[in-house]
């Protein structure tokens, strides 16, 4: 039962993402989108963006995405995969593709039986490029497995997460990446590097740790590795391939990639101290697990930021910036009426000069809207909607 429980959060999480703190409640359905259909030598691409540029400037990134990943996985496609696109991230919480209802923190979705890859536009075209090459890892994933011979679904349950996210964060950023590397450095601060087996322990956050991980395996096998070793996996677990494939034990692997870490960052860190400059002003003693995006007014006074706080969703706070002390809620999507979420991830909210007024992007109906609040009374002084 226990192995069945963690087989099926291991689907929910690579088919939805990290969705952390979606609202239960219905999807939304504001829209109908008038979908056409643009055909490559690999893929359908299911859309109504109306900018045909943007369109092909997507499949050709597409393209390239699989063209690198096929060399990797060692794995065609016989048929178009569909792709199904989004002007923007609002438009993409209305989808009907997958059932359930998708987060602010969901960049993009690829489901595992029609193997569909499911995305929104980004605000720049660096991530959108990034979202792609990540999401279509996870469509060879699944293609490679469900399509096996000798694998099917009941082996997704033998690859932990670091594995399966860790691999589509490595094939599509690489091997050096300036937030992975914030991670590491400060669990080799604090000494804190986990075994190799203790990766699959949730606290270990799969996208950053399974990055490095397999930038280390990489690093020592070559990406030659990466096939052979996610495909035995998934036949026969993490404990069988690891001395079939990489010819050591588990332990020795761990010291190796311990090693590796410390002698990285260790230097970086010589002759710095450990204690972090400034003061930590807002922690789960004051506010809540999840504190995020913080914008600072301009007399250095105030500080908004958003915050699982009140649990039911992720809601946005003023509070005072010498000693974290909360003054009110802001906003809040459980609460809005009108609003259906706040756009945490992407727009952490600005001041005006006087640092008597903050504007913040939401979500209503459908669309991206601009709110603007007073600080003092907390009363909405204006709404901007954008067609």
């Amino acid at each position: 039962m226990i192995r069945l429980r963690f087989f099926l959060v291991w689907l929910l999480m690579i088919c939805f993402g990290m969705s952390s703190f979606s609202q239960y409640r219905n999807k939304p359905r504001y829209e109908k989108f008038d979908y056409k259909v643009l055909e490559t030598p690999t893929f359908e691409f299911y859309h109504y963006l109306k900018n045909k540029d943007r369109l092909y400037e997507i499949a050709q990134w597409s393209e390239q995405w699989y063209e690198r990943h096929q060399a990797v996985m060692q794995d065609t496609f016989y048929y178009k995969n569909p792709v199904v696109l989004y002007n923007d991230h609002a438009d993409f919480q209305q989808t009907n593709t997958i059932s359930g209802s998708i987060g602010t923190g969901t960049g993009g979705v690829t489901e595992a039986f029609k193997n569909r890859v499911i995305l929104p536009l980004t605000y720049t075209n660096q991530q959108t490029n990034h979202v792609i090459g990540h999401e279509l890892v996870h469509a060879f994933q699944y293609h490679t497995i469900l399509g096996g011979d000798s694998t099917s679904l009941q082996s997704l349950a033998n690859l932990p997460l670091w594995m399966v996210e860790g691999l589509a964060e490595y094939m599509s950023k690489g091997r050096q990446d300036a937030l992975t590397a914030m991670w590491m450095r400060a669990i080799v601060l604090r000494d804190e590097i986990p075994k190799i087996k203790d990766l699959a322990n949730p606290k270990y956050f799969p996208y950053r740790y399974g990055q490095a991980a397999w930038a280390f395996l990489t690093g020592l096998y070559g990406d030659g590795v990466i096939e052979p070793f996610f495909m035995y996996t998934a036949k026969y677990g993490m404990s069988i391939s690891i001395p079939y494939v990489l010819g050591t034990t588990q332990d020795s692997l761990t010291l190796k990639w311990k090693k590796s870490l410390k002698d990285y960052y260790n230097p970086l860190m010589k002759g710095k101290s450990k204690k972090a400059p400034g003061r930590r002003i807002l922690d789960d003693k004051n506010a809540g697990n999840l504190n995020i995006s913080p914008s600072l007014s301009p007399d250095g006074k105030y500080v908004i930021f958003h915050s699982e706080k009140d649990i039911f969703s992720i809601d946005l706070f003023l509070a005072n910036a010498h000693n974290g002390k909360i003054i009110r809620k802001i906003a809040s999507s459980a609460k809005g009426g009108h609003i259906d979420d706040i756009n945490y991830l992407e727009s952490s909210g600005t001041w005006s000069p006087n640092s008597k007024k903050i504007a913040y992007v939401a979500i209503s109906k459908g669309s991206n809207m601009l709110i603007i609040k007073d600080i003092e009374s907390g009363k909405t002084l204006q709404e901007f909607k954008f067609k």
